[in-house]
């Protein structure tokens, strides 16, 4: 068999981090902390918590994200914490697409919490980095891979693997350790893209990074699959139609460069599916068109709104009737932007999606899917019209929204948004001590103090939960 992962990922080390790799990879970790930290106050979060309480029986515990004073099972504390970084589809998105953090950063740090030998930052930076290089490596085995996916959600597909991957670095798994360590995830990846828009999506995320974890820790007591996991049609080759895999250059043989040097991630500045940012700036836009030129912006004179988008069934959801359906919702998520000016976290509370105004206006909503508008990340647009009964036309076009890889959020505002979501959890000591980490973590030499951070809720987020707990138990 090709040994396609398993010698590299035994062999890299932190003095293969550039610069660059770091930089983007601490960008990624402060935004999952920060967007699993407000997702730890959305209903699915809190089943997940509930099952997984229920499930107790560890000695060894690590921390739950925004709970000061929770912990569980190491791999139950993974699963919850991945489901609250994708609980409202607001963590980075890749290419070829994925989100790649969620189901990584929550199994490490579980996983961090119980060693006995506590890693240093930069071993959990290089276990990161190695969990993401992974899923992006995975994801170039295929030209299906590239556009927006039809049939699996990619988290559950290569992020189950990314999670096994880091975990199996940061326990120090011998190659033959990290080959089983794949091998065993891959029979725990791929689930139907049919679950999206639906509480069951951010289980995907949790699910990869719990089962990661385990397999890292079954292949380190002895666990075996098949090593030949990889470079088998029969294998990982059946979540994709024109599987081709190629091995992983050692780090040692001088040709190694990361993908995330070449390939940075997307941020999101709203809470939903990727795809909704070009329709929100463009529908901004050309509101702004219809304001500047009739000084007003009155709704109910909008006759017909026409979005030209790529083909994709699954974000295409005329009338949405959950928070889940709406963040996956062409048509929600551009009658938001043009009713409110604005799209938030607040615009998919069920009061706001079930708004008459709204709805009236998503019946003037139609979708037209050009044949040059590619279902891609790379490669999508989305041009709004609106038509007015006064027989008048306003078009605005967005080829790509600020958060894309091609125009990325400043430091500034990716810390702003991380602020925004911790502090709604977070004493300000806690959101200003993730920062800190964070940003010097390739420096700190115990991480302890980012576990402890994790926890340091406010007291308005504590009484939120004393509440919450009060009205789910009458």
């Amino acid at each position: 068999f090709k040994d396609i992962f398993g010698a590299a990922i035994h062999a890299l080390s932190s003095n293969q981090l550039t610069d660059g790799v770091i930089h983007r990879s601490k960008r990624m970790m402060l935004d999952a902390l920060g967007v699993g930290l407000l997702g730890t106050r959305t209903t699915v979060f809190n089943k997940a918590l509930k099952y997984s309480q229920v499930q107790e029986t560890a000695h060894i515990r690590s921390s739950v994200w925004g709970r000061s004073d929770l912990t569980l099972p190491p791999h139950y504390a993974a699963f919850v914490n991945g489901i609250a970084v994708h609980s409202m589809d607001f963590d980075d998105t890749w290419h070829p697409a994925t989100h790649p953090s969620g189901a990584v950063l929550p199994a490490l740090l579980a996983l961090a919490e119980t060693m006995p030998s506590r890693p240093t930052g930069l071993d959990l930076l290089l276990a990161f980095n190695v969990g993401i290089e992974v899923q992006g490596r995975l994801m170039r085995f295929s030209r299906e891979a590239y556009n927006i996916p039809e049939r699996f959600h990619p988290p559950s597909v290569v992020g189950v693997m990314g999670s096994a991957a880091a975990s199996a670095k940061l326990l120090g798994l011998s190659p033959a350790q990290c080959r089983h360590a794949l091998a065993i995830a891959a029979s725990s990846a791929g689930a139907p893209l049919a679950n999206a828009a639906t509480q069951t999506k951010p289980l995907h995320i949790g699910n990869a990074a719990r089962r990661g974890l385990e397999a890292a820790q079954l292949a380190q007591i002895g666990l075996e699959g098949n090593q030949a996991m990889l470079d088998m049609c029969s294998g990982f080759g059946v979540y994709y139609k024109d599987y081709s895999p190629s091995v992983m250059a050692h780090s040692s043989s001088g040709v190694f460069k990361w993908i995330l040097e070449e390939q940075d991630v997307a941020f999101k500045r709203i809470p939903a599916h990727l795809a909704m940012h070009w329709v929100v700036e463009a529908s901004l836009a050309a509101r702004r068109n219809l304001q500047n030129k009739e000084g007003s912006v009155d709704v109910s004179r909008i006759s017909r709104v026409t979005l030209h988008v790529p083909p994709s069934k699954y974000i295409n959801c005329p009338f949405p009737d959950s928070e889940h359906q709406a963040r996956h919702s062409f048509q929600f998520n551009a009658s938001s932007a043009l009713l409110d000016n604005k799209v938030t976290v607040a615009s998919y509370h069920p009061a706001q999606i079930n708004r008459s105004a709204l709805k009236e206006l998503l019946s003037k909503v139609e979708v037209q899917t050009p044949e040059d508008n590619r279902p891609s990340f790379d490669h999508m647009y989305c041009q709004v019209e609106i038509e007015t009964t006064l027989g008048l036309s306003y078009t605005a076009r967005c080829n790509t929204f600020y958060g894309h890889w091609r125009k990325p959020l400043s430091q500034e505002d990716l810390v702003d948004k991380f602020q925004a979501n911790a502090s709604s959890v977070l004493s300000t000591e806690g959101v200003e001590g993730l920062i800190h980490v964070v940003g010097n973590i390739e420096r700190i030499t115990d991480c302890s103090d980012l576990y402890s951070f994790l926890r340091r809720t406010s007291r308005c987020a504590e009484q939120e939960l004393y509440d919450y707990a009060r009205s789910a138990a009458s």
